[in-house]
């Protein structure tokens, strides 16, 4: 069974399909996020450690911690700051340092810039997930052998030099062609984790049954674990939380076994939760029970999962 193993300094997680579901948390990252990126910009990190003990706090098993900030002030006084290849390999390792001195959970390293990939990798204990490569040559080229040199998993974008496909088989092609591609490099398929992309429902109808389908021969076919950007399926529409409070558990059935998503959203949280019970992949419904019972204390879980085990089989009295 595929498992892609993520370590912080002290913990370790495991990706996989008999496995809990993973939630990456989305919320360092301060594309759209104008606040986040002027603190930031002035070198203030208050939401940063803000969000990283918020995301743990609410179930979050790894972070996500993407450097994409665009400094306007300072780009005005330097050119330079206009360039994400000058900004990002600076700002990335002291997000992780700040980040690895409140929490001790793995982090998912995201960057579309190697300097800032490879910067963090210096900077980041245990074992991150790298965020990403794509299909395209040149990123092959660059992010493979990182990948290679610091012995670490990677996630794998099905996108290539022609772009994003809406077509399924083209995406699953270059999926094949990334798990191929790494193998050349003796990177095993057990540590690359797929994102076969979600489409917006409210553009395509199909977005979901494309995805679910995806997953199902990424496994299947390939043997892979995979990712996605959650909230991308319900981009546009009313009710987001809604729509993706029913996607996760869906994917997680097709055999989806991590998501970048925020798990400040109880909500989906709770869906991601019901999932692991429904999929047994939370032994007894301990989480379950403990999420929702939180004032039992850990021995009475246990014995209320024992008198679950030992009622299974008898019939309610008439």
């Amino acid at each position: 069974m595929t498992r892609t193993i993520v370590e912080s300094k002290t913990k370790t997680v495991i990706i996989g399909f008999d496995e809990p579901f993973c939630v990456i948390g989305e919320r360092i990252n301060p594309t759209g996020r104008k606040k986040l990126a002027a603190e930031l910009e002035l070198g203030d990190f208050t939401t940063v450690e803000k969000d990283a003990l918020e995301q743990v706090a609410c179930g979050a098993t790894m972070l996500d911690v993407n450097s994409g900030a665009v400094f306007t002030n300072k780009m005005a006084e330097d050119p330079r700051y206009a360039d994400n290849n000058f900004v990002e390999p600076m700002l990335m390792p002291e997000l992780i340092k700040r980040v690895q001195a409140l929490v001790d959970v793995p982090l998912c390293i995201d960057s579309s810039v190697p300097g800032a990939l490879e910067n963090g990798l210096e900077a980041c204990e245990g074992r991150p997930l790298l965020n990403s490569v794509t299909g395209e040559e040149e990123r092959l080229e660059t992010i493979l052998p990182l990948v290679k040199k610091y012995n670490v998993p990677v996630v794998a974008i099905s996108n290539d030099d022609t772009g994003i496909s809406e077509d399924p088989e083209v995406r699953f092609a270059v999926a094949k062609k990334i798990v191929e591609r790494a193998a050349d490099y003796g990177i095993p398929a057990h540590d690359i984790v797929v994102d076969p992309l979600v489409m917006p429902i409210g553009a395509m109808a199909t977005a979901g049954l494309q995805v679910f389908a995806l997953v199902r021969r990424l496994r299947d076919e390939l043997g892979v674990n995979t990712t996605c950007g959650a909230s991308n399926v319900s981009f546009g529409m009313p009710n987001r939380h809604g729509i993706n409070a029913a996607f996760l558990p869906m994917a997680i059935a097709s055999g989806m076994t991590s998501a970048i998503m925020n798990p400040v959203r109880p909500q989906e949280m709770e869906a991601i939760r019901a999932a692991n019970f429904l999929m047994n992949n939370d032994p007894h419904g301990a989480e379950w029970i403990r999420a929702n019972k939180p004032v039992l204390a850990e021995g009475e879980v246990e014995a209320g999962a024992r008198g679950r085990r030992a009622g299974r089989g008898r019939r309610r009295p008439a």
